[in-house]
């Protein structure tokens, strides 16, 4: 496994990460032990969750926290906030980037997951109601207590990201050191600001959705009846499938099969190459997922791979 520091800070970070949306919702405890065990025997030290994973809501910091008792030292935790929490501690309570919010969210969150500090703490969409000087200041309030080791931000923008990185400098605060945005070999909208933006100001980019919801994994073909038990196999996901941007997915395997790679380790080794990405979060259900994703980041693509890559979609 190789690591990589998130941004401009001290937080080392597998270049394979796992998200954990899936637990509690997909996934129970015994099966969120048997990932968390592949990963940390496949040396990926990341997870990333979130306050509204799981059903109901919390339930993935839970059986995240469950699973890793007794190992908290040897991973980075990084959960998220600011999305509705309704129903989940009994009433949503404002605007979500406010500080009473964010004080409460926290503890919530710490309280779940079992642990007294978390790593990343990412403020998880932004939150046109609060100033983004109220959010930091409350924030860095948090990690000055040592509660948060360091901060993220989720589905900025790139004036977004430049306007918090301004705010934290010229106001002393700490500043965001990660973006997690959806980003993918199928979906690049990050390339034309967001990614700039993080190069800029110096924050390591955490992908989301790195393997466009299945798309880029070798299991889906165009105008084939969908494996059963795959994410898109659902009726309602039938469009979305006819739709799909099935030229770049073929060219993609295409390039992946010149070079006898898999369309995963495309997916994962390309993206992984891309400027400011420091890890590549990809959801699991089960340990041979988490070992596919691992194998497949082995994969480090050439200058001329890259240019490639970059000229296909």
């Amino acid at each position: 496994m190789r690591f990589r520091r998130l941004g401009a800070s001290g937080l080392v970070v597998s270049v394979v990460g796992i998200g954990c949306n899936n637990f509690g919702r997909k996934v129970d405890l015994d099966g969120t032990r048997a990932v968390v065990d592949a990963a940390l025997d496949h040396g990926i030290n990341l997870f990333d969750t979130a306050d509204i994973y799981g059903n109901p809501h919390g339930a993935s910091e839970e059986l995240l926290g469950a699973a890793l008792k007794g190992r908290r030292d040897d991973v980075v935790i990084a959960t998220k906030f600011g999305m509705n929490m309704e129903g989940a501690n009994g009433a949503d309570f404002g605007a979500r980037g406010a500080r009473r919010y964010i004080h409460r969210a926290v503890e919530a969150s710490l309280r779940r997951l079992g642990t007294d500090y978390i790593d990343l703490y990412q403020l998880h969409e932004p939150d046109a109601a609060t100033p983004i000087a109220e959010t930091l200041s409350a924030l860095d309030d948090l990690v000055r207590a040592g509660k948060v080791r360091y901060l993220g931000n989720s589905n900025f923008s790139g004036w977004q990201i430049a306007d918090a990185a301004w705010t934290a400098r010229t106001g002393h605060l700490t500043p965001f050191v990660s973006a997690q945005n959806q980003y993918s070999l199928l979906e690049r909208g990050a390339e034309a600001e967001v990614l700039p933006a993080c190069e800029r100001f110096n924050l390591g980019m955490l992908p989301f959705f790195p393997l466009a919801s299945g798309l880029l994994t070798g299991k889906y073909r165009r105008n084939e009846t969908p494996p059963a038990g795959g994410r898109l196999s659902e009726e309602r996901y039938a469009q979305r499938l006819a739709n799909a941007r099935w030229d770049t997915i073929e060219a993609l395997e295409a390039f992946a099969d010149k070079r006898g790679l898999s369309l995963l380790d495309v997916a994962i080794g390309g993206l992984a190459a891309k400027p400011a990405v420091a890890s590549v979060i990809a959801g699991a259900t089960r340990p041979e997922q988490v070992a596919a994703n691992v194998a497949a980041a082995a994969w480090v693509p050439s200058d001329e791979d890259l240019a490639e890559l970059n000229a296909i979609g």
